[in-house]
């Protein structure tokens, strides 16, 4: 089957993100409102926090430290005072492009666009049936009982517009802890009037059936109805729902088809890099994820070396790396990760690491000093390398401090099949991580894996949120079971479809996707590199479907 090249500027991208940290959100949506010229739409909840305006009266409207009720306190570059995130409340940011107000270049309506916002929110409730739901005159958001001598604000509204483009949104009180705005802060600095939910209220529904209404109403209001929605599964259980459905009509052979058997040859060259390796006691990843491209890389001379142990403090779905207590880092590895480099005279270095969630920095200063010692003896050498998210923690901010020539964080599967690959992390997560090191001025890189269970619609989804949040280079490749103890191939991927998803990721303008059967996260990395360099791009998209 064929298509045209759909029409993703028009449509809809909403994606529910589940639980995220503000700061993590943030960056998401920063770096879709900087770096994206399509209409996102990101659903989700928080984190308790407290958030308000650069006009905000601290002094007056915060009423205790957040650090007492376990809150954080962020400031935002938005419209409105200081307002309440948390869980049971359904928070959304709308990231779209405004038609001008007057003329082809004049500026947006900011005005229309939130009276847009608050008419969206008003069906939404009217929808679900909650009745003298409105505008409040001289009081921002949306209230009920507004025909009574005691309105309720059930949702805040904050936003900003520049150069027609939106960002930030709404937070809509679902079945929110209301304390947290009645006994710690003047909600949007407004105390005369009180805030409800529509817990309060009697309606028992929750935050993802509130998400099902906006995500449709949304895209009737601001896509003409082209939507395209795709949510992080609440749980394990729910994204695998579809898999097993799936899978129980398929008959996947057991036996790999012929483009999934990699010529093995390990001659003179690979030998040479194995001697190098265990002279210097240092291990690849290559080796300890049973990687099938380990004799075509070493025969080439180059290996990705794997720092802080060969331990992990995860324990991923689809991973073979050792999941024991993890030991202390070794202080004289960088030097001899240098050492290793230099000998082999890289002109691409890959670092790899493992997860060490046990470490207060997740290793990053580790990995920081790794590269200044391949600088120092080898300056001719570029590093790339691919890392944990760290928990999402300012410790990644040592890392960017050494300004990797690649900064790599793979995102590993589809937004529905996180939970179920890789409990530990999440989608939202390591899109901030990437929006971060982009936003720090980073090369940067991610790689998923094909043949779990997803669907092409979901890989082109993901593909979407990765150019969205700036990333460069994107591999891709078929997951290869490791052993009956995790998770297991639904499917093998042909390769005309990597042909498809590599076509498909540069015409949104990733400058460089390396998608095959057997791609690897360090697969090609020195002509990925490369070919990042002012590619153009002129593709014609075929489907798989």
């Amino acid at each position: 089957m064929s298509r045209d090249k759909p029409d993703l500027a028009s449509r809809l991208n909403v994606r529910w993100l589940g639980r995220v940290p503000y700061r993590e959100a943030l960056a998401v949506q920063t770096a879709m409102f900087k770096q994206s010229s399509r209409q996102h739409l990101l659903m989700l909840e928080h984190q308790h926090v407290f958030t308000y305006g650069p006009n905000t009266d601290l002094t007056k409207n915060l009423k205790c430290g957040p650090n007492q009720v376990g809150a954080d306190l962020v400031k935002v570059n938005r419209g409105g005072d200081i307002t309440y995130h948390g869980p049971g409340q359904l928070v959304v940011y709308p990231i779209l492009n405004l038609a001008p107000k007057h003329g082809v270049n004049g500026p947006a309506d900011m005005q229309a666009y939130v009276s847009d916002v608050e008419q969206l929110v008003i069906d939404t409730l009217v929808h679900l049936g909650v009745q003298n739901v409105g505008r409040f005159a001289g009081y921002p958001g949306v209230w009920v009982d507004v025909q009574s001598d005691q309105p309720k604000k059930i949702c805040a509204i904050g936003v900003r517009v520049s150069r027609g483009r939106t960002m930030h949104g709404f937070a809509l009180n679902v079945s929110t802890d209301l304390s947290y705005m009645r006994e710690h802060i003047v909600p949007c600095g407004i105390a005369e009037y009180p805030v409800t939910s529509l817990r309060e209220l009697g309606f028992e529904v929750t935050v993802h059936q509130v998400a099902d209404v906006v995500s449709v109403l949304a895209a009737q209001r601001f896509a003409g109805g082209e939507i395209d929605r795709h949510d992080v599964a609440w749980s394990a259980a729910q994204g695998v729902e579809q898999v097993v459905r799936e899978s129980a009509s398929m008959q996947i052979s057991a036996r790999k088809p012929d483009w999934l058997r990699p010529h093995v040859n390990h001659g003179p060259e690979v030998l040479a890099t194995k001697k190098t390796l265990r002279d210097l006691n240092l291990v690849t990843v290559c080796e300890e994820a049973g990687c099938p491209n380990l004799s075509e890389c070493w025969a080439d001379g180059t290996a990705t070396m794997m720092v802080l142990g060969d331990r992990c403090t995860r324990a991923c779905g689809f991973c073979l790396i050792d999941t024991r207590k993890p030991l202390a880092p070794d202080i004289n590895e960088p030097m001899r990760v240098a050492q290793a480099v230099a000998k082999m005279k890289l002109e691409h270095a890959v670092l790899t690491m493992v997860a060490r969630d046990d470490l207060a920095d997740g290793g990053m200063s580790h990995v920081a000093q790794c590269i200044r010692e391949i600088r120092r003896a080898s300056p001719i050498t570029r590093v790339e390398t691919l890392v944990s998210d760290a928990k999402g923690t300012d410790a990644l901010e040592v890392l960017f401090a050494e300004r990797p020539d690649v900064l790599n964080h793979n995102i590993e599967t589809v937004a529905r099949l996180q939970r179920q690959v890789r409990p530990s992390a999440g989608y939202a997560r390591s899109l901030s991580v990437l929006a971060r090191a982009q936003a720090a001025g980073l090369v940067t890189k991610s790689g998923f894996m094909v043949g779990l269970g997803e669907r092409q619609a979901e890989v082109e989804a993901t593909l979407i949120d990765l150019a969205a949040v700036g990333v460069q280079i994107v591999t891709i490749g078929q997951y290869l079971r490791p052993s009956a103890e995790h998770l297991p191939v639904v499917r093998w991927a042909e390769p005309v479809e990597f042909d498809f998803y590599k076509q498909f990721g540069e015409s949104l303008g990733i400058k460089h996707v390396e998608a095959s059967p057997l791609t690897r996260s360090s697969y090609h990395a020195k002509h990925a590199a490369e070919q990042t360099n002012d590619k153009s791009v002129s593709v014609q998209l075929v489907s798989v479907r």
